[in-house]
């Protein structure tokens, strides 16, 4: 388990440990840290906390779920379709809501472990179908964050990229959407439901 919310993880993994079937080994205090864990111990299933702007969690996850005998799920609040699209390209195990039950959240650990993929279809289909989208997973990401009206400056420093990168991403998206600027790419993709 990994989340840099000390309460939140020691919360979880007691949780975690009241179920018989579940055994936990570890948790750690930031995605990186997992990893190393994960490396080290082989964990059958590692569980990340995901928070939008947590852009590094899906790249460990997708780290993780290619150990051999590792396998990896997100826990956030909400997930977007972007996201959903990146992490079931990554060949993440699942995503879950941190709003399920116990009940569910216990089956959705138990089936990724047996080697299911575990995400709501709903979001998932939605996330799929748009394979007409000319824009590529990086170009979505710097798109969900000027969704969020994040600057340039804020979406290079969560994305760990450079501004002028970040400038050359959302020119990109708007030539490729035939926009007039970024908030016309932003107007066309919700439009497309795409983000």
């Amino acid at each position: 388990m990994s989340d840099d919310l000390h309460l939140s993880r020691y919360g979880l993994t007691a949780l975690l440990e009241r179920h018989d079937e579940i055994r936990v080994i570890g948790s750690a205090e930031s995605n990186l840290d997992a990893l190393q864990f994960a490396e080290s111990h082989k964990p059958d299933v590692v569980i990340i906390s995901f928070e939008g702007a947590d852009s590094d969690a899906i790249v460990v996850a997708e780290k993780i779920a290619s150990l051999p005998g590792c396998r990896s799920m997100l826990l956030a609040t909400a997930f977007t379709r972007s996201v959903v699209r990146q992490a079931f390209a990554a060949g993440i195990g699942g995503m879950v809501e941190r709003s399920v039950p116990p009940r569910q959240f216990f089956e959705a650990i138990h089936r990724v472990y047996q080697g299911e993929r575990v995400f709501d279809a709903e979001l998932t289909v939605a996330a799929l179908v748009n394979e007409n989208c000319p824009l590529s997973l990086r170009e979505f990401s710097v798109l969900e964050h000027v969704s969020r009206g994040d600057t340039v400056v804020e979406i290079a420093a969560r994305l760990h990229l450079s501004q002028g990168t970040v400038r050359n991403y959302l020119s990109s998206m708007v030539t490729k959407l035939g926009a007039r600027n970024r908030i016309d790419a932003l107007r066309i993709a919700r439009d497309s439901n795409w983000i």
